[in-house]
């Protein structure tokens, strides 16, 4: 009995012990903090859009015999969008070549005849009446068939146009036609965006324009899915808002699948001129209360600080606060269990 307390005692007394010592060091990996001019930015809403759109029409009338393509389709510069019947005209093909290889033997044969009498003309043994009109029935010939060649080209032309092809690379907006429609020339078929021209249309305050330039980079965020790219300021609207007096700017992003145009973006458009930051990783943030925090380590014991982000960088964000200096090291994993003070061990650096 009483070894059975002496274990009990010694059980509690280390049970006692592991709670004084509080828990065990936590391995962390982190990186230092650097510092740049950059200057401060806030999010903005804008509109995706496509700056670059075809609306695509038919060259030549005809029954739709084939289409290639659905609204939201990507495709490539030169792709098939749709087909036009040709059959009749596949027969007035044939026929033109026939007639051009009928005015073929008229020419062989007029322009013996033509020769003939050019020899005879020479020695006088025709009129020239007769070599005239032999003349003119052999150049005759030569124009129908300079014609005939002429109305040959047209419908091969209209075959080929009977193939409506994609002007540049990008996605179907629209599709306003079918297999079995009858189109006419200048009727609207299909709209198709650019994948190379996406942008975002934004408005901002018109105080603001002083620090936008066309050029600088911007971030992005594609609101529906949360996906983060990178942005250009391309150019500058010529007229603002009669109400508002925004300015709207016009922001170039790359090509991305599962867009599309009046999708909202949010764009970090420079608020102020530039000054130096500190550049924090966004892996470095925990929330707390609402609020943003970093943990440093200090005295091998980690460190709770409040960031006051002003400016946001893709992955990265800058920060105002004057107690971050150059080198100082965040942690990015691991952070997320971690208490303030408690003892940390560096398992790593990045």
């Amino acid at each position: 009995m009483k070894f059975i307390q002496v274990l009990l005692i010694i059980a509690t007394f280390g049970v006692a012990t592991a709670f004084a010592q509080g828990p065990p060091p936590a391995k962390v990996v982190v990186t230092p903090i650097s510092q740049k001019e950059i200057a401060e930015n806030q999010p903005f809403i804008g509109l995706l859009y496509y700056d670059r759109v075809s609306h695509v029409s038919a060259e030549v009338s005809g029954l739709v015999k084939t289409i290639h393509v659905r609204a939201g389709d990507r495709v490539k510069e030169g792709s098939p969008l749709l087909a036009i019947d040709t059959e009749i005209l596949a027969k007035e093909i044939a026929l033109g070549k026939t007639r051009v290889a009928q005015i073929d033997l008229r020419i062989s044969h007029a322009e013996k005849n033509y020769k003939r009498l050019e020899e005879l003309y020479a020695k006088e043994g025709v009129s020239e009446r007769d070599y005239d009109d032999a003349l003119y029935l052999y150049q005759d010939s030569l124009k129908e068939k300079q014609a005939a060649e002429d109305g040959l080209a047209t419908l091969l032309i209209k075959k080929r146009k009977s193939v409506i092809s994609a002007p540049f690379a990008g996605v179907i907006l629209s599709k306003e036609v079918d297999n079995g429609d009858w189109v006419q020339p200048g009727k609207e078929l299909l709209s198709i965006g650019s994948s190379t021209d996406l942008f975002v249309r934004v408005p901002v305050a018109e105080t603001l324009m002083q620090y936008v330039h066309l050029g600088d980079q911007v971030q992005v965020t594609i609101n529906a899915f949360q996906k983060q790219t990178q942005g250009i300021i391309k150019d500058v609207a010529p007229v603002a808002d009669p109400k508002t007096k925004n300015i709207f700017l016009k922001v170039r992003i790359p090509s991305m699948l599962k867009v599309a145009a009046n999708m909202s973006a949010t764009v970090f458009v420079p608020t102020s001129s530039k000054r130096k930051l500190s550049i924090i990783p966004r892996d470095a943030l925990i929330k707390f209360q609402g609020k943003d925090f970093v943990y440093s380590v200090k005295d091998g014991k980690a460190a709770i600080m409040p960031v006051n982000i002003v400016t946001f960088l893709g992955s990265e964000i800058g920060a105002d606060n004057p107690y971050f200096v150059t080198g100082m090291p965040v942690v990015i994993e691991g952070n997320e269990r971690l208490r303030p003070d408690q003892p940390v061990t560096i398992a790593g650096e990045k």
